[in-house]
């Protein structure tokens, strides 16, 4: 009888493992399974042609390249799933060479690339930020070089300063795409593989609307411009300007004021307020500024003031959100940008030719759009402040 009880314990042990056993091996199956399904839908996520969004907008392009070249929409530009698989088998390295990496704009744009770079197999060696200081910039380009990548994308701090450095990365055979400028003396082609910029013009000209919908086309205003030599604000200025002055008369533009760095606003702002208590509305070329420029007009005790700008900040947006003295904005679209540059980086890999200025569309953010234009402009939601403030 023990011997009979020591045999069927024994057959309900070597049972019980057995199908412990087959439970493991069901889990097991069951999260290779999901594992594989996982890295299908990856597959495919980041399978086919590379390209902007397509849903943005089909605005006509209106500005112009540095050397007066029409621009090419970014929205035509592509790699096909070939020629992304023939870029993956190079192994190349990309340098992102920033004038400035401490706003929402830069941020976008480095995503994108990174993004981008990821999905062409090219590794990011290093990402700068010159902190708007050409010496800096120029070093930081030496630093570069030193990883040996075979990609700099980059924004000049100062297109005379700078041209040397950039000059000596296209000379060692480096390609190199240039954000929104390019540095003195170098050419499209030879230098430098192309320059991709927001519509500049476009977006002066949206904030140039905002300003006179909002003051029903009458009033006086002040204007901050960026005192420097650069190429894609000196656009949005004179955009502004031309379209006020050549379509609202009634609209006088009083006061000039320039900025140096993105935390002057706030100073140049009060002094212009201070000289001009009148003033129905700024404009502020960049959104850094005009948040400086907002604070300024607070302090002044202003209350139906209208505020114009260009870029989709996190606080612009969320004082447009709110329903405050930013009444709207020309947005630049960063993450697609970064993906054009990338793209355009991969035409030169492949000797395929690329156009000599790209520009990505134009867009009105207005407090009834800002979510869906958030979207678009950063890929993702907007922060949970911003659509609280929307609603």
């Amino acid at each position: 009888m023990k011997k009979l009880l020591s045999i069927m314990t024994m057959i309900l042990i070597i049972t019980s493992i057995a199908l412990v056993g087959c439970g493991q091996k069901s889990t097991t199956s069951n999260e290779s399974k999901q594992n594989e399904e996982s890295k299908t839908e990856e597959t495919t996520a980041n399978s086919g042609p590379i390209t902007i969004n397509q849903e943005i907008p089909d605005q006509e392009i209106l500005s112009k390249g540095p050397a007066g070249e029409a621009a090419v929409s970014a929205k035509t530009l592509q790699l096909t799933e070939e020629e992304v698989q023939k870029i993956k088998e190079g192994k190349y390295k990309a340098a992102l060479v920033m004038h400035y990496a401490g706003n929402d704009w830069a941020t976008a744009q480095i995503n994108g690339l990174k993004a981008t770079f990821k999905r062409m197999g090219i590794e990011v060696v290093a990402v700068t930020d010159a902190q708007f200081k050409a010496e800096k910039q120029v070093s930081d380009i030496e630093t570069v070089l030193a990883k040996k990548p075979d990609i700099i994308v980059g924004i000049p701090v100062d297109p005379v300063s700078t041209a040397s450095a950039f000059k000596k990365a296209a000379d060692a055979g480096v390609k190199v795409v240039f954000m929104d400028n390019r540095p003195n003396g170098l050419e499209a082609g030879k230098d430098y593989v192309s320059v991709v910029s927001a519509d500049n013009y476009g977006n002066g000209v949206q904030a140039a609307e905002i300003m006179a919908d909002k003051l029903g086309g009458k009033g006086k205003i002040g204007v901050i411009y960026h005192d420097a030599d650069y190429f894609v604000t000196k656009q949005r200025t004179e955009a502004f300007e031309k379209t006020i002055k050549e379509k609202y008369p009634n609209i006088k533009i009083v006061a000039r004021g320039g900025i140096i760095g993105p935390n002057d606003g706030e100073k140049v702002a009060s002094g212009m307020l201070t000289k001009n208590r009148d003033l129905d509305g700024m404009f502020v070329v960049w959104d850094v500024p005009a948040e400086g420029a907002l604070a300024a007009a607070r302090t002044a005790g202003k209350k139906d003031f209208v505020i114009s700008t260009i870029d989709l900040g996190t606080n612009v947006a969320l004082d447009i959100a709110s329903g405050g003295m930013i009444k709207g904005l020309g947005a630049q679209l960063p993450y697609d940008q970064g993906i054009s540059e990338a793209i355009l980086a991969g035409y030169s890999l492949l000797g395929k030719e690329a156009p000599a200025y790209v520009a990505v569309p134009a867009l009105n953010v207005s407090k009834e759009n800002v979510l869906d234009a958030w979207k678009l402009v950063y890929h993702q939601d907007a922060p949970e402040s911003i659509q609280g403030a929307a609603k």
